[in-house]
């Protein structure tokens, strides 16, 4: 503060007596005084404490201006450069234009009354007189090809940095034009860029940028006067077949900043644009950048398409268009309400330069930033897609030559498309149509591809789309697309099919299959034009790959809404016709029959197509799955696999028998529960030795719920025969509450388009995910685990369970002498003792023994158990007879009795 303080008075005593010197004087003890000022500065952090900034600033400028000047006057052009050069250069102890630079430097960073005096001093004209020679007579040494040392880059740095500051407010640009150098400058960079100063370039595009940003109507009026924007198109047109693509980028997109930039304070230099074929220049520079490497020129290329976008904007008069609306439309569509936000297009020559690029060339690039200008132009307002395709038609136009363009431009013109309908609420039937014709011809399979997602988007938005896609011929021309390729699927039966039917031709299959799925969603009407075209047969074909199966299932699960027979015969069929290996297809199938099931209205399908029958050949189909360790071809399939099997077919059964009367007595009547239980028992994990039990003494004795606790949360180690058998028997009490099938032990599997299907991989390759019981020690449970079994503090003893399906309460009887294994004695003891509780827990209301005794299986229960019921020291011969002690009370049958 004090050093800062002592310079103001410095400077005071300057002012004082600098009216009594001679100029030489007054600019020596100016100069004497600046080094103080820059040491001040350096040693403040760049902090400026000093009351006379103003004058400081207009004394430096003015001196800076006529050392400038004096080292131009009368000198040829390179002479002056190099005068220049030296002048504004650190040269030793003679530096004193550089410490000018630097002091100006540093003031024109103050604030803006400094800047206004620094713009007074004739210093704006000056410094463009300066740039002009930099940028248009190159020196003739090695530092200026693209190598300069430190002092020149600081030297370079400090002066367009002051230009900057000066140039950015309007009153700088005024004060500039007296040096009639601003119009030179801009026609040079449309000339000259071939031979100009290559250090130079990069600083003289700012700079202008930065004028043409400040442009007030002086400007624009003293430009016009000279035909400074004519000029610079003429120029740039020779150019432009010269000049390499990033450099006429370069050079135009200055000009075209000018031309822009104005146009809010007046339209003449646009107008000077357009009657000049400016138009035609920007859309032969724009072709020139054709096969451009990536980012080379992008700043520039990009710089022009964005005032390009912009240009669309600038007009005179609003377009007045009046289209045709094609019905039918979206609910919620009404073009007579939309209301316009301002940002109309009103200049269809600036939109066609747009256009004509993106039909005329093929680069990634460049047709991708004219895709992203249209949708910038759009969302500016809505209104801006009726008005460009009621009179220039560009989408509709581009849709006939789309499949020639590169993939990525392809999926960005599709989203495009189909942004139209998800974001403007519009439905184009004209380029609808188009898109359909595309899909239809086929050309580029990609193309195809990427059409039919757009549709399928578009039909996912909104039920309007089934029918008009049908009456549009879509359904119909997918179906007999589809038939043909079933055909082929059939012969190719068990061969390998080339790479090209793995690649894109395979994923237009599932997208075909998934477009008719959303086809059919929904719509009785287009399942019957499925069912008509006689496509249930062909479709069915495709449940065996993976990749088809999800799409495949929801168009048959559409069909059961009109036929529920003939859907369950499909699913049915294929159940039985799987083989042991087809695991994931079995799941997806009973997955799928679940969806179906929880419509009452199927439930006699289910059982007059064998339903039940079915199912229970899937548990007799995995005898020996769940053996510790497995054998044979079980080695190869993770045993969670098979539990989930086990589990959605259980879930089936369930789903089947619930609420329906019927069906209930069906399954008990033909012994299916009895099947249930046997094949149950022959997985593996349940004891099927004939010795008799060996009766041990416990130690200690858990509830059914402490081993459902330590299964699913690891709080003790089990064998993995038991942790099944206590999953199956617990998936048995859900079932015999009636429950089973709305629960949800496993989380969904997502096959990747275009992966092997697994199916045909060996089962250890399968990626199953696991039941929520088998996740590692530690882990919480989620709330839907919980909710199967309660909260393990919760005692299963203490609920009052009724018992929906009595059946299932006599598979768990059956399956209870097999929860054995020798080498586990004692804990097969246990668990039997545990679950004996529990199943006396069932029967303990008067309403669970009604039903229990009302439902005539009590006689196959005792047999199961008579074992049991005939030794007194056997472990279970207690617990069994209090279960019947309380059946007891209720009418015992006689079969009972005997």
């Amino acid at each position: 503060t004090l050093q800062w303080e002592t310079l103001g008075k410095q400077f005071v005593e300057y002012e004082q007596v600098a009216p009594f010197l001679t100029p030489e004087d007054q600019q020596r003890r100016l100069l004497d005084f600046l080094p103080l000022f820059l040491k001040a500065w350096e040693q403040s952090a760049g902090v400026i404490v000093f009351p006379n900034v103003q004058l400081l600033a207009s004394e430096v400028s003015k001196l800076l201006t006529k050392e400038i000047k004096r080292n131009l006057n009368g000198k040829p052009a390179e002479e002056a450069r190099l005068a220049l050069e030296q002048l504004l250069q650190q040269k030793g102890e003679a530096g004193d234009g550089h410490m000018l630079l630097k002091s100006v430097y540093l003031l024109s960073q103050t604030d803006l009354r400094t800047m206004w005096n620094i713009i007074g001093s004739g210093l704006p004209a000056a410094l463009m007189q300066c740039l002009y020679l930099f940028f248009t007579v190159p020196l003739k040494k090695t530092g200026d090809d693209g190598e300069t040392s430190e002092d020149d880059a600081q030297t370079q740095e400090m002066l367009v940095e002051i230009m900057l500051n000066i140039y950015k407010e309007e009153q700088g640009v005024e004060e500039l034009l007296a040096a009639d150098k601003l119009q030179s400058l801009i026609i040079a960079t449309a000339s000259l860029w071939d031979q100009c100063s290559h250090l130079w370039k990069v600083p003289t595009g700012r700079v202008l940028r930065t004028i043409s940003k400040a442009q007030t109507k002086s400007s624009v009026v003293y430009l016009q006067a000279v035909d400074c924007i004519k000029i610079a198109v003429q120029n740039l047109f020779n150019l432009a077949d010269t000049l390499p693509a990033c450099d006429v980028c370069e050079a135009a997109s200055i000009v075209l900043c000018f031309v822009k930039d104005s146009y809010p304070v007046s339209s003449a230099l646009l107008s000077e644009f357009e009657n000049n074929d400016g138009y035609q220049l920007l859309l032969k520079v724009l072709l020139r950048c054709e096969g451009l490497q990536q980012n080379e020129g992008d700043p520039y290329l990009d710089e022009i398409l964005d005032m390009l976008t912009c240009l669309t904007t600038c007009g005179k008069t609003e377009l007045k268009v009046s289209g045709n609306i094609v019905h039918p439309q979206l609910p919620h569509f009404d073009f007579e309400q939309m209301r316009s936000s301002g940002m109309t297009v009103k200049n269809l020559q600036a939109f066609q330069v747009l256009q004509s690029t993106f039909q005329r060339s093929n680069d990634q690039h460049l047709c991708g930033r004219i895709l992203a200008a249209i949708g910038t132009i759009w969302a500016w307002d809505r209104v801006n897609f009726f008005l460009l395709e009621w009179t220039l038609q560009p989408i509709n136009q581009f849709t006939d030559i789309i499949h020639f363009k590169p993939h990525p431009v392809q999926v960005q013109f599709f989203r495009l498309v189909e942004s139209i309908v998800l974001d403007l609420s519009y439905v184009p039937h004209e380029i609808l149509k188009k898109v359909q014709y595309l899909i239809k011809e086929n050309i580029v399979p990609f193309c195809t591809l990427t059409a039919l997602q757009c549709l399928l988007s578009m039909t996912q938005k909104d039920l309007l789309f089934s029918d008009i896609f049908r009456d549009s011929g879509l359904l119909g021309l997918l179906l007999a697309l589809l038939r043909k390729e079933a055909k082929i699927l059939r012969k190719s039966a068990g061969t390998h099919l080339p790479d090209l039917k793995e690649g894109t031709e395979k994923e237009l299959n599932a997208v075909m299959l998934k477009m008719v799925a959303a086809l059919t969603a929904r719509s009785v009407r287009n399942t019957v034009v499925l069912k008509d075209y006689g496509m249930v047969p062909y479709i069915k074909i495709f449940l065996d790959d993976e990749c088809y199966r999800s799409a495949t299932l929801s168009i048959l699960e559409q069909l059961s809404v009109i036929n529920y027979e003939e859907y369950m015969s499909i699913i049915i069929g294929a159940l039985c016709s799987s083989t042991q290996g087809e695991l994931h297809l079995k799941l997806d199938l009973l997955k799928s029959l679940l969806r179906i099931l929880e419509s009452p209205k199927s439930h006699s399908a289910f059982r007059t197509c064998s339903g039940f029958n079915g199912l229970l050949s899937l548990l007799s189909d995995m005898e020996g799955g769940l053996q510790d360790p497995p054998s044979g071809q079980w080695t190869a399939v993770g045993q969670n696999c098979i539990l989930q099997l086990v589990f959605y077919t259980l879930q089936g059964i369930t789903a089947a028998l619930h609420l329906d009367p019927v069906n209930s007595n069906f399954f008990q009547r033909n012994g299916l529960f009895e099947k249930m239980a046997e094949d149950l028992g022959s997985l593996g994990c349940f004891w099927t030795q004939g010795e008799r039990q060996i009766p041990v003494s416990l130690e200690k004795k858990r509830t059914f719920a402490e081993f459902l606790d330590a299964a699913f949360c690891f709080s003790e180690p089990l064998p993995v025969w038991l942790k099944n058998c206590i999953w199956i028997l617990n998936f048995l009490d859900h079932m015999v509450k009636g429950t089973l099938h709305q629960e949800s032990y496993f989380k969904e599997r997502q096959p990747d388009m275009g992966e092997e299907s697994r199916d045909d991989q060996e089962g250890s390759q399968a990626q199953v995910e696991h039941p929520v019981a088998f996740k590692r020690p530690g882990n919480k449970l989620p709330a839907s685990a919980y909710a199967l079994w309660g909260n393990p503090e919760e005692k299963w003893e203490m609920r009052d369970c009724t018992i929906v399906h009595p059946g299932a309460v006599c598979v768990m009887v059956r399956l209870l002498p097999k929860l054995y294994k020798e080498e586990h004695a004692q804990l097969s003891q246990e668990i039997q003792c545990a679950l004996v509780d529990h199943i006396q827990s069932l029967v303990k209301s008067e309403k669970s023994r009604q039903v229990m005794c009302e439902s005539g299986l009590l006689s196959t229960v005792i047999t199961s158990c008579q074992d049991a019921f005939c030794n007194d020291s056997h472990p279970l011969h207690l617990p069994l007879t209090r279960v019947f002690e309380k059946l007891a009370s209720q009418a015992i049958e006689p079969d009972v009795l005997r």
